[in-house]
């Protein structure tokens, strides 16, 4: 039996600093995925996905234990989070209009016949509504800025407005792809001013014509 590896601090793409913009190069990493729409606070697909998303990553995490040897910490929910709009995040924080995917990262030994075992053995006993719309896949993301929010998740609206309108083109980079967080605290159990959240957003350089497309 190998030593439980723990990827938040393996990996530099899950390190960073409170008011601190920091430019990071994302590898390509395994997720278990589940995709979404509407406020997170209400929208019963939201709660259904998160029930999905621990039961199957509890589940893979044991197999890999027991079948593989190789152990690890369960990692922290995600979600990549888009609108038409980006306005619907800085600005009007309208929760209704989001579209969200959520994540939770795994290792790159987890195989699809693993996943697939690890949701049949879920669905047996009450299985969560969701679970059919759970899917394993990559993500890559490349050239990132992030930094870390302490405080509630609607708190955000500022140090997103300076990451967006100040840091990121100060840099000579353009924004692309979708908003991620990553949520270093259950907010089931931290008060919601001591919430730890990785912000990010991908980015590309600005070509001499214009922004990257």
């Amino acid at each position: 039996m190998t030593d439980k590896i723990d990827f938040k601090k393996k990996l530099d793409a899950y390190r960073a600093t409170a008011g601190e913009f920091r430019v990071v190069d994302v590898p390509e990493l395994r997720y278990l995925m589940v995709d979404g729409h509407g406020d997170p606070n209400t929208a019963q697909a939201y709660r259904d996905a998160v029930a999905a998303l621990y039961s199957v990553a509890y589940k893979l995490k044991f197999a890999s234990k027991n079948e593989l040897g190789r152990d690890y910490v369960v990692m922290p929910l995600e979600g990549l989070w888009s609108a038409d709009d980006m306005a619907a995040f800085t600005t009007a924080r309208d929760k209704s209009r989001w579209d969200w995917t959520l994540l939770m990262m795994v290792p790159d030994w987890i195989t699809p016949d693993l996943f697939a075992r690890a949701v049949e053995l879920v669905g047996a006993k009450d299985a969560p509504a969701r679970l059919d719309d759970l899917r394993l896949d990559t993500l890559s993301e490349g050239r990132c800025v992030q930094t870390l929010h302490i405080g509630s998740y609607d708190d955000e609206t500022e140090v997103l407005r300076q990451m967006h309108e100040e840091f990121i083109p100060g840099e000579g980079l353009t924004m692309v792809g979708r908003h991620h967080e990553i949520y270093l605290s259950d907010a089931r159990r931290v008060a919601p001013e001591k919430l730890r959240t990785i912000l990010r957003q991908p980015v590309r350089p600005v070509t001499a014509g214009g922004p990257a497309r």
